[in-house]
């Protein structure tokens, strides 16, 4: 039987499970899901505790928008009630600030490290924060009328939630760097061609085209879809050679596995 469950964790995020497969979706249309440090607290207890059922989660934003980004009540006086008054904050310095922002990046980097498969589905603005969301999955699908932007700098900021690595890992340190500066925009088809996203549809196509890439996902033996996800990960970090010792030891493990399957189905009565 599939176990289907939807649930609000947060004001500004819905939950819904339906067997393998968890939706996590930024629900705050009315703000274009603007985000804020309880919500990455929140992901980062989603992602940590994901039930080991879950083969793949996907990301994605209600309304015309994956998110616009923090919350700018943020960067005022006295903040955004029930979240942490970062301005008022800075009276501490910038060691406990600093301290301080490493918890909100666990929201973003959990996911890089979670079991599951992460697809990142975006349509319309993803914006700084938003941006940096995309790219703590391991893929992301687009709709035609994506616009990517770390804007960070457009507020005197630079990006701070893991997403400075994930970029340079897609694009290289030159572009990275150039997109980082200029918080310009970045469509559809620069983001495929420069592989920040693996494909893009049109907008009323995307959610069946993220359906569709988690039915093949699942089609997969989930021991191998879970090796394949530890091959990819951290490669960038990788030599040649430990990149080789990882092939080698994921397919070790899968051989053993099938091999000790198989020995179960052909013993006497089994």
């Amino acid at each position: 039987m599939t176990t289907k469950s939807s649930s609000r964790p947060h004001p500004r995020l819905r939950v819904d499970v339906d067997g393998p497969v968890m939706r996590v979706t930024l629900d705050a249309p009315t703000c274009r899901n603007a985000q804020v440090p309880t919500m990455w607290a929140e992901m980062e207890r989603l992602a940590t505790t994901l039930p080991p059922e879950i083969r793949v989660v996907v990301l994605t934003g209600e309304g015309p928008a994956f998110s616009a980004g923090l919350d700018r009540g943020m960067l005022t006086p006295g903040g955004v009630d029930g979240e942490p008054d970062l301005l008022g904050l800075t009276a501490d310095g910038p060691e406990a600030l600093a301290d301080l922002i490493e918890t909100f990046q666990h929201g973003f980097t959990a996911w890089r490290e979670c079991p599951a498969l992460v697809v990142a589905a975006v349509q319309g603005p993803a914006i700084g924060a938003g941006f940096q969301l995309a790219l703590a999955a391991d893929l992301r699908i687009v709709a035609t009328d994506v616009r990517f932007a770390m804007a960070e700098v457009t507020l005197g900021l630079v990006p701070d939630l893991g997403g400075t690595h994930a970029l340079t890992s897609l694009v290289g340190p030159s572009r990275a760097l150039e997109l980082c500066l200029t918080g310009r925009s970045i469509d559809a088809h620069e983001a495929v061609a420069t592989g920040i996203a693996s494909l893009a549809v049109e907008p009323d196509q995307l959610d069946a085209t993220v359906d569709d890439l988690v039915a093949a996902v699942l089609g997969a033996p989930e021991n191998t879809m879970r090796e394949m996800l530890g091959l990819f990960r951290g490669i960038e970090s990788r030599t040649a050679a430990e990149q080789q010792r990882t092939e080698r030891g994921a397919q070790a493990r899968i051989l053993c596995a099938m091999t000790a399957a198989m020995r179960g189905r052909t013993r006497p009565g089994a």
